[in-house]
């Protein structure tokens, strides 16, 4: 009896979770297949890109017009509906060359490489080793003694690819006697910024956004404008070797720490060597230390 009982369960249980009672047919599989590979795309997209913090800032309105609906604030909900399609706009505005950038990549990219991401997830593994850090450290400030100036970006987790496109490509391993002859005066990739995604140079003679920030000291050349500038579209760590003073600088998250010695270079190029979840954990910048500088 109990043996009948069982397969009777086991019946029903085949029945209800048959194709057929569910109603789902092969092609309303493929669908959410593809709406599944859609969406971890953009996911990944926005988390590569300035459009991340604009996600966040977006889930903070959201919740605010929520408060508003509940205690029905009428006239903030019409104003929010009236301004809803402007705001569309303006994002495609804003966002127009991480877009454009992101339909490029889509067709340059191998489909499969799309859907099993094999090189995508060694980058993200990849970090910044002692030795890099050493041969940075070596090259800045034997830079700084002889009065050359250098701008070198580390590429975090937001895309630099936009400002690697205004380079010349070099995809080299990083080692101080390259960053020597890259900046040496009167070379051909002296001028501009080098970009580096974790132990590799990726690319020479970029172009970088220049701060707008009135706030920073008129004292500031245009490398320490660009290193804050890039900083304050991207999550990027930038070193900066003045020309005029030999100082080293490093620029992030729109501030800026000057003159420091070897030994405070280390500790900030060793916070890159955290994992992602720890970084978030690490305030980068607690308060504003003593090189820090004032006017920012």
């Amino acid at each position: 009896m109990e043996k009948g009982c069982g397969n009777m369960s086991l019946e029903q249980l085949n029945r209800y979770i048959s194709w057929d009672a569910l109603n789902i047919t092969k092609t309303d599989v493929a669908e959410i297949i593809i709406l599944a590979f859609i969406i971890y795309q953009i996911m990944n997209w926005i988390k590569s890109t300035r459009a991340w913090n604009l996600l966040k800032g977006f889930a903070v309105v959201l919740a605010l017009l929520a408060v508003a609906a509940f205690f029905h604030m009428n006239t903030i909900l019409w104003i929010a509906e009236n301004f809803f399609s402007l705001g569309i706009t303006a994002v495609i505005i804003v966002f127009q060359p991480e877009l454009r950038r992101a339909l490029e990549q889509l067709g340059e990219k191998n489909i499969l490489t799309s859907i099993v991401p094999f090189e995508g997830s060694k980058k993200e593994a990849e970090g910044v080793t002692d030795r890099t850090i050493q041969e940075l450290i070596r090259a800045c400030f034997e830079m700084g003694k002889a009065r050359t100036g250098a701008l070198i970006v580390m590429e975090q987790g937001v895309s630099l690819q936009e400002y690697e496109r205004t380079g010349i490509a070099i995809d080299s391993a990083v080692s101080s006697q390259l960053i020597l002859n890259i900046f040496e005066k009167n070379t051909p990739l002296h001028d501009g910024a080098v970009i580096l995604s974790g132990n590799r140079i990726r690319s020479a003679t970029c172009y970088l956004p220049l701060s707008d920030n009135m706030n920073l000291s008129k004292a500031l050349g245009t490398r320490h404008r660009a290193a804050v500038g890039i900083s304050e579209v991207s999550d990027s760590l930038t070193i900066v070797v003045s020309e005029e003073t030999g100082s080293v600088s490093v620029a992030k998250n729109g501030r800026i720490l000057r003159s420091l010695n070897q030994e405070q270079l280390k500790e900030q190029l060793q916070k890159l060597q955290s994992r992602p979840e720890d970084n978030r954990k690490i305030k980068l910048w607690k308060g504003r230390s003593k090189n820090e500088d004032k006017t920012v």
